[in-house]
């Protein structure tokens, strides 16, 4: 085990609220049910209540990366950061604007964005700017392999941006009428008590303490830098963190607002939490990884070679056990690793979950670890 860090990263510390951010991050759950713990069938008869054409232009905005979660935009929303305000800002831009405004992020590369700015002029685009586009993203997050199908479907949306404009705001207006706006009066009350409880353990413990515990298990390390960081609660995206930039200096970070006892699909009985930590513990493959970071942080290069499994197939297991909150991981600077680690604090609570949920006592709220208990931990 090593000794506890001393981190020098410490960002000034904001807060955002609104329920446009899970507005888009509902999009994306619904669009990648399984990476979120939803059952698929449930998401596709959520996705298929829309109109026929809306729904082709929800999907086709889905496979736009700089597109899905514009917290960029959002975070730029007059309170109150609701799906009204969403389209009201849609709407009062002119139809060739909508998308160069709500799609060009700061974490566009530069490469990238000159070649939407030339298709943007131009009104058509060639494969030479698919090339540029490829090379560019492939550069700055090479765990990904972007897919041409999907460079090409982004310049031809820019080339014919007033008409994908009003396609957009028809679409998003179709979605808020069909499914959000009930939704967005259930979830208000959990955001606001979920804002208002993170703000009174930020004037407890150190922004980085405070990310780990509202985030379930993430840990900032040496490397990841950023001078402001904008925490917003979100019910969609619980238990996972979701992060982008809204400005080159400015994070902002979702963390979960989704109570333990919920479930995210409405009128579900049995809450997420505990479907998932039993559906994560019933692999005899999970099972390992969990008994081998009990002992010592660990890659999911060392998981892979300790396993003899591919990587891939790690990564698949890590991911359930992250949804089911059962492990702690590192994020540092670009490039490095991940590493991961048990919580033990959750595993303890596993059976007395289930035996609350089947009415013989009351649930256990993991509590966080004492810091003079911390050592080792990432």
């Amino acid at each position: 085990m090593s000794e506890s860090r001393e981190v020098t990263f410490q960002p000034k510390l904001l807060w955002d609220s609104g329920t446009a951010y899970d507005f888009f991050v509902s999009l994306k759950v619904l669009h990648e049910p399984t990476s979120f713990g939803v059952r698929a069938a449930w998401a596709a008869g959520m996705r298929s209540r829309l109109p026929a054409e809306a729904r082709e232009t929800l999907e086709q905005l889905h496979q736009l990366k700089f597109c899905v979660l514009p917290f960029h935009w959002v975070h730029r929303l007059p309170a109150p950061k609701d799906s009204q305000a969403v389209l009201k800002a849609l709407a009062d831009l002119a139809p060739e604007d909508r998308l160069p405004e709500f799609g060009k992020d700061p974490e566009i590369p530069l490469e990238v964005a000159a070649v939407l700015s030339e298709v943007e002029a131009a009104e058509t685009w060639d494969d030479d700017q698919v090339e540029d586009v490829l090379s560019a993203i492939k550069h700055k997050w090479e765990e990904e392999n972007p897919r041409r199908e999907t460079v090409e479907l982004m310049l031809e949306w820019w080339s014919r941006r007033g008409e994908f404009g009003e396609r957009l705001l028809s679409a998003l207006r179709a979605y808020q009428e069909v499914f959000f706006a009930e939704e967005e009066n259930r979830i208000r009350p959990a955001l606001q008590l979920a804002l208002e409880h993170a703000q009174q353990r930020a004037s407890q413990v150190s922004v980085l303490d405070l990310l780990e515990e509202l985030s379930q298990g993430v840990r900032l390390e040496e490397g990841f830098e950023t001078p402001e960081l904008v925490l917003a609660p979100s019910y969609w995206g619980t238990p996972l963190i979701i992060y982008g930039r809204a400005t080159k200096d400015r994070t902002i970070i979702l963390f979960g607002a989704r109570p333990r006892e919920a479930s995210l699909v409405p009128g579900e009985v049995v809450p997420d939490a505990l479907l998932r930590i039993l559906k994560a513990v019933s692999d005899p493959t999970r099972l390992r990884i969990l008994r081998y970071i009990s002992e010592e942080p660990l890659t999911p290069s060392q998981l892979s070679s300790r396993l003899r499994l591919r990587s891939s197939t790690v990564v698949h297991h890590l991911d359930l056990l992250r949804l089911a909150t059962l492990v702690q991981f590192s994020i540092a600077g670009h490039g490095v690793e991940r590493r991961y680690s048990a919580r033990p604090e959750v595993i303890a609570t596993i059976f007395t979950n289930l035996e609350a949920f089947l009415g013989q006592g009351e649930p256990i709220e993991p509590q966080p670890i004492p810091a003079e208990a911390q050592s080792g931990r990432d």
